[in-house]
């Protein structure tokens, strides 16, 4: 059986232990722009972790870049991440 990559891309995620996470695969929305040509894909994801209190926006992304680790060279072109401390995330 394969394993799709946002199933992988959760799979890395959970290294950071989260509360909440929603991982959405936007490749769709990019067909024929020039990062989609080399097959990797969009992807957007919204995590809440205990990892990120007391710690900036770059630090957070930094941790998410550093659990996804090698998908950004093989699966992902672009990931929009939001990271949330519990107790921080707006109502959506």
């Amino acid at each position: 059986m394969t394993t799709s990559r946002l199933d992988r891309l959760k799979e890395r995620l959970q290294a950071l232990a989260p509360e909440h996470l929603e991982l959405s695969d936007d490749s769709h929305r990019h067909t024929g722009h020039a990062g989609a040509a080399d097959g990797r894909g969009h992807f957007s994801a919204l995590i809440v972790s205990k990892h990120f209190v007391g710690l900036s926006t770059l630090h957070r992304h930094r941790l998410v870049y550093q659990a996804v680790g090698d998908m950004m060279l093989t699966d992902i072109h672009a990931l929009s991440i939001q990271a949330f401390a519990p107790g921080e995330m707006p109502a959506h």
